[in-house]
């Protein structure tokens, strides 16, 4: 049965992690590729479990019930469609981020501080998918959470770093709190922790409702939904690159599965504020994810905003899918939950392919900071055209993968005007435009991170050094590449393969995908709208040939390479060049005084005077300012005023016990 296979696999690479301790302790120079390899094999046989699941139908699914846990409890483990759909994402990354760290880990400084957290952290993130009682989801989420705290913290020699492990531990213990709060609301006092008892459950609407709001607040933190994010930036930057891949690409998408898992699966029957909700925090996160992204200069800190944009896309589908199972549109529901878990799916592929990039890059050059890169092209050119094949994904150009599910998210998005309540028919067209803009804005955000970063001339001497990484780097870039290339070219088959996903959770599925008809896909009826990967890559690629053939065949055949024009300077310094933030000025005058209050300020020296001119720019993080400084503030006061705890004489401190002795059984009486 694939569920206890995929059981077992967890168990092996639990048992990896118990033994990297003892390689990495002999310092063996094969500790690396031996758990990296045992971490890929075993990540390939739970993605086979995933297929067989979500392709083979009910004869490979099913569940079994282990006598490990709480008593009289036990655990439940399920592979269904849903959590074989994630499987695969969860999998097809590890196996890939495996196949990268052969070559990326020959590279670590200290390979004991993160080869025993890999394989646990792939166990932690497969085990959250596999689980179906509360006891063991919670478990597992929380040694998802912990290992992936270790690896963040691998390099905790940087101040930075350590500041980064202490965010992102608070938000995960938070998001775990809110997770803990939502199952014992499902649950109820009789205690079915099992999820088949909270799906067969009672539950009155305020309750329910309350559970969105808790699983908002514990998944939306651990995907990085806005205004929850505020790990991210600084987490991803500080883990080693195939690991931020893995918390970006991978992770996120284990949290979008425990929100998908509890409201669309055990909460009932939604409401359709509901929808109201996911639209607003996914619109917004989607357009403040990408208007950090496009001003900031650390590239892996780029990504990681960017993939608080991303969520945002996938949340706006999921809450178009929660609009329209509310009001019984079962075919547009179908057609928002299938784009937005295909999205999750492509952006798991092109945000890895775009973190391995920047692993290269630190690898080839040492520097992550654009503003000191330029000219890698001549200098990392797989790696360059790699990473542009990444940006284009990500911004949603056809014919990659990312233009296909955006376009499906929009195309429900037409189907608004069918709602009934006058709310949505304001909200889903204004998340429309709001997507529309953040996908402009990706669109510029990539345009110069690509640009600056591989073009032009190197600024600095770590730029003119830099060099082209390991194969297993780049191999690995190569198949997802081509898996992006794939989906986009022909994404019939991977939304049919969702099917059995959109009908458990929606009671509903999208058209089946004809196969010859100009190779197009249908979003809810040929009459309606198309689309047809191949063609448009069809005619890229003969657009391309043409043009080829047309400037060899009519231009001269000399090729000569020279420096671009310098303006009559020759020998200019390579740091007049166009920079990123030279880029970004146009962006940051519209949005920054609104989304920033951008300020800039200019110290013009006096007349005579021979000092340089200076010139400021202030931006200010009004989450972050707004909510968290002043929640930071309150704990600190609090701390300090309940300092006083600790002087107290013994016999304070025996009044204190029997005080809240006795509070508490009147508590205990009054509830009783």
């Amino acid at each position: 049965m694939p569920i206890v296979a995929a059981l077992l696999s967890v168990a092996g690479l639990a048992g990896v992690a118990v033994v990297a301790p003892i390689l990495t302790a002999r310092r063996a120079a094969w500790a690396t590729p031996v758990v990296y390899g045992a971490s890929l094999v075993l990540a390939a046989i739970l993605l086979m479990c995933a297929l067989l699941a979500l392709l083979g139908g009910s004869a490979f699914q099913g569940g079994v019930h282990l006598p490990v846990g709480l008593p009289w409890i036990g655990a439940y483990f399920v592979l269904d469609p849903l959590s074989a759909a994630f499987l695969i994402i969860v999998d097809f990354g590890a196996m890939v981020a495996s196949f990268y760290a052969i070559g990326y880990g020959a590279h670590e400084e200290e390979p004991g501080r993160v080869l025993p957290f890999y394989p646990a952290f792939l166990a932690g993130m497969n085990l959250v998918v596999l689980s179906a009682d509360a006891f063991s989801f919670l478990v597992a989420w929380e040694f998802m959470s912990l290992s992936s705290w270790a690896l963040v913290m691998a390099h905790h020699h940087d101040a930075e770093n350590r500041r980064a492990g202490y965010v992102y531990l608070l938000m995960a213990s938070f998001g775990t709190l809110m997770l803990l709060l939502a199952f014992g609301l499902l649950a109820g006092p009789d205690g079915g922790y099992a999820f088949s008892a909270i799906r067969t459950a009672e539950h009155v609407p305020w309750l329910t409702g309350l559970v969105l709001v808790l699983m908002l607040l514990g998944a939306g933190s651990k995907a990085g939904l806005v205004p929850l994010h505020v790990w991210l930036p600084l987490a991803h930057p500080a883990a080693p690159s195939h690991v931020s891949a893995l918390m970006s690409g991978v992770m996120t998408k284990v949290a979008i599965y425990g929100f998908i898992r509890v409201v669309f699966d055990l909460a009932g029957e939604p409401a359709w504020w509901w929808a109201v909700l996911v639209l607003i925090l996914g619109a917004g996160s989607a357009v403040l994810g990408v208007l950090h992204a496009v001003l900031q200069r650390d590239l892996k800190r780029l990504l990681a905003y960017s993939t608080v944009e991303n969520i945002g896309i996938i949340f706006i589908g999921l809450g178009l899918g929660l609009a329209f199972k509310t009001n019984d549109m079962v075919g547009a529901a179908a057609l928002a939950v299938t784009a937005s878990i295909f999205h999750a799916f492509n952006h798991s592929l092109f945000k890895s392919l775009l973190f391995f990039g920047a692993g290269n890059v630190l690898t080839g050059s040492g520097e992550r900071d654009i503003e000191k890169l330029g000219g890698l092209v001549h200098r990392m050119p797989e790696t360059a055209y790699l990473f542009l094949g990444g940006c284009l994904a990500i911004s949603a150009l056809p014919p990659l993968n990312g233009f296909v599910s955006e376009w499906l998210i929009l195309q429900a998005i037409l189907l608004s005007p069918d709602l009934p309540q006058w709310a949505l028919r304001f909200l889903v067209p204004a998340s429309g435009a709001m997507l529309a803009l953040a996908a402009a804005l990706a669109a510029a955000c990539f345009v110069r991170a690509f640009g600056i970063t591989f073009l032009s001339r190197p600024r600095s001497p770590a730029a003119e050094t830099a060099h082209e990484v390991s194969r297993w780097q780049v191999r690995a870039m190569y198949a997802l590449l081509a898996v992006c290339l794939v989906a986009g070219v022909f994404p019939g088959p991977f939304l049919d393969a969702l099917s059995p996903v959109s009908q458990m959770l929606v009671a509903g599925a999208m058209p089946k995908q004809p196969i010859l008809p100009h190779l197009s896909i249908i979003p809810i009826s040929e009459s309606r709208s198309s689309y047809s990967g191949f063609l448009v890559f069809f005619f890229i690629m003969m657009a391309s040939w043409a043009a080829i053939r047309v400037i060899h065949n009519f231009a001269s055949r000399a090729v000569r390479r020279a420096p671009p024009w310098d303006c009559g300077f020759p020998d200019a310094s390579p740091v007049t060049q166009y920079t990123a933030d030279s880029f970004a000025q146009p962006i940051r005058r519209v949005f920054g005084p609104i989304a920033f209050r951008a300020k800039v300020s200019q110290t013009m020296p006096a007349p005579g005077d021979m000092a340089p001119a200076s010139l400021t720019l202030s931006l200010r993080d009004l989450i972050w300012e707004f909510i968290y400084a002043p929640i930071e503030s309150a704990v600190l006061y609090a701390a300090e005023r309940l300092n006083i705890l600790q002087f107290l004489t013994i016999r304070s401190y025996l009044s204190l016990v029997f005080a809240a002795l006795v509070l508490l059984l009147v508590l205990v009486a009054t509830w009783a």
